[in-house]
């Protein structure tokens, strides 16, 4: 059975059917396809895994996602803001650690003073790493305004996660209501890419409800939206959210880190040089999953630089790791993993997505 995998790599025909079979593979198949995803990043993107410096920058969050822990109607969500100078202090941080970027992610708000508040913290990112760190934004939904905005004060690149491209299983896992919309949250991805960013969403892998052909549908979704970054990893449940309830019906968790690591090589295999980040997720569920992700595709790391007395509340899901670790340990632990994964660390290098320059050419 593995000619057949192998030939539907070499003949390099991908659609859902193929892409499901992918899948679907067995241990061996596996292997086949875990080495070719491995070839295909070594040669278009390298052996070099980037580091981004994520500043969680708040957890109040206007929406009502059902598998989110940080969701409004989460009353046990101890609700938090970084202070400026922590901020200034973490940029520091990263700069004086060289990592080549920072990534600002937060609860999504459309207010007045959360958009002010963003606008700020990329001027000091700007001043602070003397206009050389490159900064993701993954605040959300926003205006093209706001977004043109931001792209203007320095942010280069933007993770959206569609979460699921089947517009059906989008409204089982979000409320059906006006600030949930499946059109909006697609309209914002191709309003980001006409603002000249580089555009990242991602998936969330082994959602109730979700099925392999649905996993092959978000493949080719990313594949034809034509993404320049992706962050993806397995769905993990959170008890104060109502997609809890169904947490007997989920794979087991040795399945989920599996399916993530073959959507991560079946997407390098797709896309093969764009910027994939090996995902906190993966870790929570298996003590070696960020290094499994590097060694099959993924190319890019967040190391947390959040102020550790922030952590815990910045739970999206159950059992996240690094809740207790300052700023320093959570890059120390990120560089043993790179290395074992027999990658180096990029230090001092933005990163940028060698898929946006091709691209953009």
């Amino acid at each position: 059975m593995s000619r057949a995998v192998a030939s539907i790599l070499k003949q390099r025909d991908f659609n859902r059917e193929t892409l499901v079979r992918l899948l679907e593979a067995n241990e061996e198949e596996t292997r086949l396809i875990f080495s070719e995803a491995a070839r295909i990043k070594h040669q278009k993107v390298g052996n070099r895994v980037y580091l981004r410096g994520l500043i969680e920058l708040s957890n109040i969050c206007a929406k009502d996602c059902l598998y989110c822990g940080i969701r409004k109607s989460n009353e046990n969500c101890q609700r938090y803001v970084v202070s400026d100078a922590e901020i200034d202090k973490a940029i520091q941080y990263a700069v004086d650690s060289r990592m080549g970027s920072l990534v600002i992610q937060s609860g999504e708000l459309q207010t007045e003073n959360f958009i002010e508040r963003v606008n700020n913290i990329l001027i000091r990112a700007r001043e602070i790493g003397k206009g050389e760190l490159g900064v993701t934004l993954s605040c959300g939904e926003q205006s093209r305004e706001t977004y043109e905005k931001w792209r203007e004060l320095g942010a280069s690149r933007y993770l959206l996660r569609i979460e699921s491209s089947n517009q059906e299983l989008y409204y089982k896992i979000h409320p059906q209501d006006e600030t949930h919309r499946y059109q909006v949250r697609l309209n914002a991805l191709r309003l980001l890419k006409s603002c000249g960013y580089q555009v990242g969403t991602g998936v969330m892998i082994g959602l109730p409800f979700q099925t392999m052909d649905d996993l092959a549908a978000d493949l080719l979704f990313m594949r034809d939206l034509d993404i320049d970054m992706c962050g993806m990893g397995p769905y993990i449940e959170h008890q104060d959210t109502p997609l809890y309830q169904y947490k007997n019906q989920l794979h087991p968790v040795a399945e989920r880190v599996q399916l993530s690591l073959k959507m991560i090589a079946l997407l390098r295999i797709l896309m093969q040089d764009i910027n994939i980040a090996s995902t906190t997720a993966l870790q929570a569920l298996d003590k070696q999953g960020r290094i499994y992700a590097l060694k099959v595709g993924a190319n890019v790391m967040m190391p947390n630089i959040t102020p550790g007395l922030y952590r815990n509340n910045y739970a999206l899901y159950l059992n996240k790791p690094g809740m207790d670790e300052e700023a320093e340990d959570s890059l120390r632990n990120l560089e043993k993993q790179v290395h074992d994964a027999g990658c180096v660390v990029g230090y001092g290098v933005r990163g940028d997505s060698v898929h946006y320059s091709a691209r953009k050419r």
